[in-house]
């Protein structure tokens, strides 16, 4: 059973993402030290005790869909409004609407235990969350006002409405219409689908945020806006009214995250109860700029869809590590020796060692470059003018690397997990399985990592002239450097092998940014996905480096050391894929008549 890995969750947070100088700085007010570990601490019980044990029930039983009603598994509605009354869903949210105001950081730690415990029970919040950013942001004061506090709180819950049959990846061919009423008020009409948690039973309403296009709407993107539809009317006194014309018409039956619904919403079919056809929406922002304030919602998703990559793969290691340590097979060499000796435990087998361990460094370094990630987007909340500047830029920099990495990570480590149970993994008894089909969802939801790693080099590598990432590139060597300068015989050739991996990092940024820069763009996307890999790959080595000096504990010290001298070496490999990899990418494509 998962066990929330508390002590290490807390060491990355204040040693190696940067949160423990914030806190002696005072960034984050009268946050201590000690209530950091004091809420990490009770997010751990919570999560160990209370939602793990649902979580494979609840993938058996799965959400059920009925004339338009979905009903969640067996006791998870309970779980939610404890999950809710322990104030977990406002843990960051803003204090002005009954939220705690407590750094992102915090929360995304959070996050990935709920994942690790059952990554379907967490992805609910998850979009409430961000719903409750976008509003915040972008909404009017009488929108914030009315859901607000009940989305904060976790009262209601919130979706993100993007997705339409013809209309995945490119939002460009958006068909949902929204027409203009005498009121101030819109009419929603279409069809959205994959739409988590688009309809439940665990809350009154549902707070949908749709994008729509206006009739007189620019073509493109340019022409998008987005609308809050509830499912209920909130009338003046803050009470639901009448049911709005938007629901169900059924949930997907997907290879995993069975617990969570995920629905087909029709808007404007003439079932609601206010008498006339349309789902009622009020304008999020200004009219046609709607990508602007979906993307709010979707930057804070794809840093918590990275975390359930870490999460999915940190409940799949400490699953593969127990099994193991149960199941004997063979004689280890050192048990062989001994006369009478029985069977080992396959973890004292040098190949499932190095499997284990192979999860438990994937999983370390994934963690890492996530928690960093929500450290920048904290500073930049925190700091102001120039420096503000920096944080954000860096968040940026990072965010396409945290979701795209970090839930390749989990669906790999899954799939190792998976190897480790051998025969007994292949079926659900055992529990191993779920992981699996549970992470692959991660690297394809909230833009896919191709898109992801598209995104880092055509619009992330060129923040403030390559400046941001020339910096971010320096900080690691100076990581490298000071695991070199440490002189720790334990640590073998780490900073040897940790310094080729920044400098593969270094030549293939510089490639990127030139063939950029010289009209060469079909060369750059060619090598967008290896050069993202080697991005997580080296920034995740030096992550662990910073680690290994601030901690003299030899389990730490140990897992670098594995890092550097048994995974890193594959950024020589990715290099070559970026940099000489296009010419035979282009001729290859008449294999694929």
């Amino acid at each position: 059973m998962y066990r929330a890995p508390v002590n290490e969750i807390a060491f990355t947070l204040k040693q190696v993402a940067g949160l423990a100088p914030d806190l002696e700085q005072g960034r984050y007010g009268d946050l201590s030290d000690d209530l950091v570990d004091a809420i990490l601490g009770e997010a751990g019980r919570f999560a160990s005790d209370e939602i793990a044990p649902l979580n494979l029930p609840g993938d058996m039983e799965g959400a059920q869909w009925n004339d338009g009603k979905v009903t969640m598994p067996k006791g998870w509605p309970e779980l939610y409004h404890r999950w809710r009354e322990g104030g977990w869903n406002g843990l960051s949210g803003p204090e002005e609407y009954g939220g705690q105001g407590l750094p992102l950081m915090l929360n995304v730690a959070a996050n990935e235990m709920w994942s690790s415990a059952s990554m379907a029970f967490g992805l609910g919040p998850l979009l409430t969350m961000g719903a409750v950013e976008a509003v915040e942001k972008h909404g009017s004061d009488a929108l914030k006002a009315t859901y607000l506090e009940k989305l904060v709180s976790g009262e209601w819950t919130g979706t993100m409405n993007l997705t339409e049959p013809q209309a995945g990846s490119d939002l460009a061919a958006l068909r949902t219409r929204a027409e203009r009423k005498d009121d101030g008020t819109y009419r929603i009409f279409g069809q959205k689908i994959f739409i988590t948690y688009g309809e439940h039973d665990i809350t009154d309403n549902i707070v949908h945020l749709v994008l729509a296009r206006l009739p007189d709407a620019p073509v493109g993107t340019r022409g998008i806006s987005l609308f809050l539809v509830p499912k209920f009317l909130v009338n003046d006194d803050g009470s639901l009214g009448e049911r709005n014309d938007v629901y169900c018409a059924s949930i997907e039956h997907k290879i995993g995250i069975h617990g969570s619904p995920t629905c087909t919403m029709i808007f404007g079919d003439g079932k609601g109860e206010a008498g006339e056809a349309g789902a009622i929406g009020y304008l999020v922002g200004e009219e046609n700029r709607g990508l602007a304030c979906m993307f709010t919602m979707m930057n804070n998703a794809r840093l918590n869809v990275g975390i359930e990559g870490v999460g999915i793969a940190e409940a799949a290691y400490q699953k593969a590590r127990d099994y193991a340590g149960e199941r004997k097979q063979g004689r280890a060499a050192a048990a062989a020796a001994a006369a009478g000796a029985d069977m080992s435990p396959i973890i004292e087998h040098p190949d499932v060692q190095r499997n284990l361990l192979t999860m438990k460094a994937l999983t370390s370094v994934s963690r890492a470059i996530c928690y960093a990630c929500a450290n920048a987007l904290d500073r930049a909340h925190t700091a102001e003018g120039d420096d503000a500047r920096h944080w954000q830029e860096r968040a940026n920099l990072l965010t396409p690397v945290a979701k795209a990495f970090s839930t390749d990570i989990g669906v790999e480590v899954a799939s190792i997990g998976v190897q480790v149970h051998g025969g007994m993994g292949f079926v659900e008894e055992t529990g191993a399985a779920i992981f699996y089909r549970d992470a692959r969802i991660a690297p394809i939801y909230e833009g896919t990592n191709g898109i992801q790693a598209i995104d880092l080099v055509t619009r992330k590598l060129p923040l403030s002239g390559g400046t941001q990432m020339a910096g971010y590139i320096s900080e690691l060597r100076a990581d490298v450097e000071a695991l070199r300068t440490s002189n720790l015989p334990e640590l073998g050739r780490s900073a040897d092998r940790l310094e080729s991996a920044i400098d593969d990092l270094e030549e293939t940024t510089g490639w990127l940014q030139a063939a950029l820069a010289e009209g060469r763009t079909e060369e750059a996307l060619a090598g967008a996905t290896p050069y993202l890999r080697l991005f997580g790959l080296a920034a995740g080595g030096a992550y662990l480096a910073r680690g290994a000096v601030a901690d003299s504990g030899a389990p730490r010290r140990a897992l670098c050391r594995f890092f550097a001298e048994n995974l890193v070496g594959e950024t020589a490999a990715l290099r070559s894929r970026v940099t000489e990899g296009a010419t035979s990418l282009a001729a290859a494509r008449t294999a694929l008549a």
